[in-house]
């Protein structure tokens, strides 16, 4: 069963909008998978990330690694992407996982869904490795929910509902590189949509959807 809301517990983006020119810049499309929820504490096990450029996206850049995490990976968090101490045993340190996605980070915007748990993780790991987080950033559940006419600010649309009420794919749910993909889909469905609704359309979705 595909659940379609559940409670928001996390601050929406700054409103900046996503302009007609959307596609002259280059985005990243990344999910995290943590040893909880959060970032005050939690850390980093699984990232995946997925290059949208031109309008198009280029899995030949898509990226995706394990993490070893220095804490424990809570049980509420195994039960949903499944990676366990021991899988993650071999795994590289964070800051390799850093380094990757600063290289493909700077100058570019990154995407996600529910974005402000990835941007808060992020801004974390950065800081402590003395890196700078300062992409701006899209979330696409802000998009979805205006898409499907959903006004309700106090729940959250799934990644998986959203995608499929859309009658896209979903790959892989739970696993960092298939949500990014199906985000990264998503992501273009409604920035297509957006642009097609011509600037009322635009400005509806500015507040909320891209912050910095």
């Amino acid at each position: 069963m595909i659940r379609r809301f559940r409670r928001k517990s996390a601050v929406a983006a700054s409103p900046t909008p996503l302009g007609p020119d959307w596609q002259s810049r280059t985005y990243v499309v990344v999910d995290l998978e943590t040893t909880g929820l959060d970032w005050r504490r939690d850390q980093i096990v699984a990232f995946g990330a997925v290059v949208i450029r031109d309008g198009v996206i280029h899995n030949a850049e898509s990226r995706y690694g394990l993490v070893h995490p220095s804490c424990p990976v809570s049980d509420a968090a195994v039960r949903v992407h499944g990676l366990r101490a021991q899988d993650l045993a071999e795994a590289p340190p964070l800051d390799e996982c850093l380094t990757t996605l600063d290289a493909l980070l700077r100058g570019n915007v990154l995407v996600a869904h529910c974005a402000s748990i990835e941007r808060r993780f992020l801004t974390t790991a950065f800081r402590d490795a003395y890196l700078v987080f300062d992409s701006p950033v899209i979330d696409t559940e802000v998009l979805a929910r205006h898409a499907l006419g959903i006004d309700d600010s106090g729940t959250v649309v799934s990644l998986e509902y959203a995608a499929t009420a859309l009658g896209l794919p979903v790959f892989t749910p739970h696993h960092a590189l298939g949500d990014a993909m199906t985000t990264a889909t998503l992501f273009l469905a409604l920035a297509h949509k957006i642009g097609e609704s011509g600037p009322t359309g635009s400005s509806a979705v500015a507040h909320g959807a891209l912050g910095l």
